[in-house]
């Protein structure tokens, strides 16, 4: 018998093991199945899997790789079912553990579960413990639960961790002065104030009377995080509503909510796929975590399987705190599908709904700016900034994103004024420096103004080819091409692809009598499918060199207005 591997190997396992070909037809599911794992689309890889497996049933890679995509899904009965056909000494036995643990705590068989994780058969290193605790919690044993939490917070690295899930036993037991204690650090362990920490800590608040300090806490978060979940609340705590608890109540919660902060803990890494599990995990559990079901669907968009993350933020119930959210959530997978006049519809129907959310008018105004309808978007933009303190520095972005589309719609006063107001809430701003610096340049004012912005916007991020290309422009501008070539033949490097940087690159050799090296450039602007008028004007430089375009255009050098 093999020795077992980590779960947190797991993720690995299945994407890397080669497999050997038993019937012409095999290898083409098993091929087709592999490749979607690795690009994250487990869906796909579950219908390839399940297929090759009824080519070559018990087949224990096939096995190992069908159960993954399905609990990657969520499908734990599915998972479970196809997991029956791998035997105990198998590769991937891994896997099977895993939807066997969910099973268990799912169906309420807590020693079971506790003998799974002493035979090694457990989640995996970061979770044995924490669940260990929560099934001796449920068992009735508080004492062996502490000292469990207790144990696991003296290693290194799991203090936070151990005292989160210490507090929310205690709650779960009704000792909300003790977890209070916990979570506001006083027993010497930070806490992170994330959304679901910020709920649990107001709502065990109000449990202690402590109404007023409930309210200081979410409003203290929601000025900086507009969560809608929180903002709801906060509404209810400020109308004088009775709020139970009813965060995390049952050791199967428990065990749930430690697969939730395992999956957030590990969510930072590139590899979504054993973060998905664990939250898949959490979601089986407990029906109800939606902050799992979020989650998931976020790491799904992280992996660009849009079409499943939409499908797993449209399972949020609209009754549930975190329905906006997914909702967005929603909106943003399905736009990068292409579906951007359903996203605007998701996202209106927010807006109609919730008009006082600034944080909805905002994604709103977004996704306005990206379809180019910019009128709708600045009428957005400015119910943001009526909903909320327009003078905090992080409201920096939805000035300049107004100003992009008064800028669009030729209307450059107010864009200018936008530009400039989110230059005075965020001075440094490279992108806010380099656009106002480049409408300038194009504009053929304030040159030396846009110069030093520019500049500071290159120093800012150097490997920005969009920024570097402006620089090069601007000396362009004023009559100073050789100082041009170098920034933008830069950009060049940066952008290789890009029409317009391609086609400055090109005015610029030939401003500085490199004849035949603009021309070469200007044909690979060509090349990369500008738009119609740009083409046309390429074009004609071609045919006629760029002293007669800029002669029938009416010049170009230092041309600043007096």
């Amino acid at each position: 018998m093999t020795p077992k591997r980590s779960l947190f190997a797991l993720a690995l396992v299945a994407l890397t093991t080669p497999f050997a070909a038993q019937a012409d037809s095999l290898p083409g599911a098993y091929l087709a199945g592999r490749a979607a794992a690795i690009s994250g689309d487990h869906a796909a890889a579950a219908e390839y899997f399940n297929r090759a497996l009824a080519m070559d049933p018990g087949n224990a890679f096939l096995v190992s790789n069908a159960v993954f995509a399905n609990a990657s899904l969520g499908r734990w009965e599915a998972a479970a079912a196809v997991a029956a056909g791998l035997n105990a000494d198998d590769e991937g036995q891994e896997l099977v553990d895993l939807v066997e643990f969910v099973r268990r705590v799912t169906e309420g068989e807590l020693q079971a579960a506790i003998d799974m994780i002493e035979a090694g058969d457990g989640p995996g290193p970061l979770a044995d413990e924490l669940a260990r605790a929560w099934l001796s919690f449920g068992q009735g044993d508080m004492t062996a639960a502490v000292d469990t939490f207790e144990a696991l917070a003296s290693e290194r690295g799991m203090e936070e961790l151990a005292a989160l899930h210490l507090a929310l036993a205690r709650a779960a037991a009704g000792d909300f002065e003790a977890a209070h204690e916990i979570l506001s650090g006083d027993t010497g362990v930070d806490i992170t104030n994330t959304e679901r920490v910020v709920r649990a800590r107001a709502v065990i608040m109000l449990q202690l009377g402590m109404r007023a300090e409930a309210l200081d806490l979410l409003d203290g978060y929601t000025q900086a995080v507009p969560d809608p979940g929180l903002l709801a609340l906060q509404a209810r705590v400020g109308s004088g509503e009775d709020v139970t608890y009813d965060f995390v109540r049952t050791a199967e919660e428990g065990v749930a909510e430690v697969f939730f902060t395992v999956a957030q803990l590990l969510s930072g890494d590139r590899n979504t796929t054993l973060p998905l599990l664990m939250a898949q995990a959490a979601r089986g559990i407990d029906a109800d975590h939606s902050d799992a079901v979020v989650l998931a669907g976020e790491l799904m968009s992280a992996s660009e399987q849009y079409l499943l993350a939409a499908e797993t933020f449209a399972s949020v119930p609209e009754d549930d705190p975190n329905y906006i959210e997914a909702q967005m959530g929603r909106a943003q997978a399905l736009e990068e599908t292409g579906a951007q006049d359903e996203a605007i519809a998701i996202l209106r129907a927010l807006v109609e709904a919730r008009p006082d959310l600034a944080s909805v008018q905002a994604a709103y105004g977004d996704i306005l700016r990206r379809a180019e309808r910019f009128d709708a978007a600045i009428a957005a933009y400015s119910a943001v900034l009526d909903l909320v303190d327009a003078d905090l520095p992080r409201y920096w972005f939805i000035h300049y994103a107004r100003a992009i589309c008064y800028h669009q719609l030729d209307d450059w006063p107010p864009a200018e004024a936008d530009f400039r107001r989110a230059l005075e809430l965020n001075p440094e701003q490279p992108n806010v420096m380099n656009y106002l610096g480049y409408s300038l340049v194009e504009q053929r004012r304030n040159f030396d103004e846009a110069l030093g912005l520019i500049q500071r916007a290159v120093a800012a991020r150097p490997e920005s080819g969009y920024i570097v290309d402006s620089l090069g422009w601007v000396y362009y501008r004023l009559g100073r091409f050789e100082e041009a070539v170098a920034p933008m033949e830069r950009a060049v490097e940066l952008e290789p692809n890009d029409p317009i940087v391609n086609d400055h690159l090109g005015d610029v050799y030939w401003m500085a009598d490199r004849f035949r090296e603009a021309e070469f450039q200007w044909q690979r602007a060509l090349s990369f499918d500008p738009e119609p008028e740009d083409a046309e004007r390429i074009r004609r430089k071609l045919e006629v060199g760029l002293d007669v375009v800029l002669e029938e255009e009416g010049g170009v050098g230092a041309l600043e207005e007096e």
